[in-house]
């Protein structure tokens, strides 16, 4: 069996009171929330794993802060698929303790963050690939890392490598509050980029503009596309990023410019509705794409570009990172619920 399968097995369970009910042999043991079957929050599971060496290639790493995003709940519920029984979880932040063959660049005792791996970040150690790495500057922690190295990377990709943006440009973005939000909108405020931020209530427009949108939109009572023609003088914006899918496409069409671009880059509320080509040829030969982190973090040497541009933003205080929510690592299921019914603002963290 090799060390990849080893940390795959399946795990003891932990019982309420944390205590092991299963025998583990004399390998170390991590802990670590999985899920058998898909389903609401209730199915995730906190389980004893064991953890091996790593193997030619890999590394293993004691988490000291794991990221919450939303796409975690799209393998949960089975939106994303995932070979069951599985871990959850593509982001954290901490210590190696283990340096595998063949690794090279990393040593043990470095402090570290990923993003993008296999599932199985919400452990408080794992066996996984050296590539998925990221070296961590002195001055970022690794909870700080854990809130914005997804975030960050995918507000990097949105900015710098989908459509060039110029200083005055005015563009649209849905859960300006949100993770990736208050990152995205301190970024595009470095470029000179004006953001019209759309939230669900007062308080989360207050956070909004304080990050640096120009202007927000309460969507709860306000018509997105109707105030964004008026905010832009009838002519739209040229482009709308837009993480939420299926209750806000069509709104995120009426709102763009003649050959406007719509950037759908999540789905918190469903998957978009099948494209009509010619419907985007009467509303102004719009163009419409579907991005993925992963496609932009593929080649290393691009990834390395994004998060030094990152990380030198964060460490200048250009950008800030300001983790809203803690929870406990067993306690995902809570987070969870709190993340689905916007309960939570910017970036929550778990805590191993």
């Amino acid at each position: 069996m090799s060390p990849t399968e080893k940390h795959n097995a399946r795990p003891s369970s932990y019982g309420v009171d944390g205590h092991t009910t299963g025998e583990t042999g004399d390998k170390a043991l991590a802990k670590a929330v999985r899920f058998y079957q898909a389903g609401d929050p209730e199915v995730l599971r906190w389980e004893a794993a064991e953890v091996g060496d790593p193997g030619p290639g890999e590394v293993r790493i004691r988490h000291e802060a794991v990221g919450l995003n939303f796409a975690d709940t799209y393998f949960r519920t089975g939106l994303y698929p995932a070979e069951l029984p599985a871990g959850l979880g593509v982001e954290a932040a901490g210590v190696l303790e283990a340096v595998g063959p063949g690794v090279d660049g990393f040593s043990v005792g470095d402090r570290v963050t990923y993003t993008g791996s296999p599932l199985g970040a919400y452990s408080t150690a794992r066996v996984m690939p050296a590539a998925s790495l990221i070296g961590l500057p002195d001055g970022i922690t690794c909870e700080t890392a854990a809130a914005m190295t997804m975030r960050g990377l995918t507000s990097a990709y949105l900015l710098r490598r989908i459509r060039t943006l110029q200083a005055g440009d005015t563009v649209l973005l849905h859960a300006a509050a949100g993770g990736v939000g208050l990152i995205f909108t301190q970024w595009a405020r470095l470029l000179g980029v004006n953001v019209i931020g759309t939230v669900s209530s007062d308080v989360k427009a207050a956070v909004a503009r304080a990050h640096g949108c120009t202007e927000v939109i309460v969507y709860t009572r306000e018509d997105v596309p109707s105030r964004v023609r008026e905010l832009t003088d009838g002519a739209g914006v040229p482009v709308v990023y837009d993480s939420i899918g299926r209750t806000t496409f069509a709104g995120s069409l009426d709102a763009l410019a003649r050959r406007g671009l719509l950037v759908c880059f999540g789905t918190a509320s469903g998957p978009v509705p099948p494209i009509n080509a010619m419907d985007l040829a009467v509303r102004g030969s719009l163009f419409v794409t579907r991005p993925a982190l992963a496609d932009y973090i593929a080649d290393p040497a691009e990834r390395a570009e994004l998060a030094q541009e990152l990380f030198d933003h964060v460490l200048a205080g250009r950008i800030r990172i300001e983790i809203n929510q803690r929870y406990a690592l067993q306690d995902a299921a809570r987070a969870h619920r709190d993340l689905e019914r916007g309960r939570t603002i910017g970036s929550s963290v778990l805590c191993p």
